[in-house]
């Protein structure tokens, strides 16, 4: 199986993330994980456990798919 392609998912969640007008500290607020880390994600810097993603498709109201389209 192919390694995520984990910029892309950053990208992606970075988006979406501003298209609901939500600062990397908020998200970082609703999911209980540091700013810093959200930015680590946004960045491709850290590889993130599927049960943060499915926090963060949560936080931004979107199926988790999204993430990663």
């Amino acid at each position: 199986m192919a390694k995520p392609d984990l910029k892309k998912l950053g990208k992606n969640i970075k988006f979406l993330r501003k298209g609901k007008r939500l600062s990397q500290e908020k998200l970082a607020e609703i999911i209980s994980k540091s700013r810093n880390y959200v930015g680590m994600i946004e960045r491709a810097e850290v590889n993130t456990p599927v049960d943060t993603l499915f926090d963060i498709a949560k936080a931004l109201n979107v199926d988790i798919k999204e993430l990663f389209a």
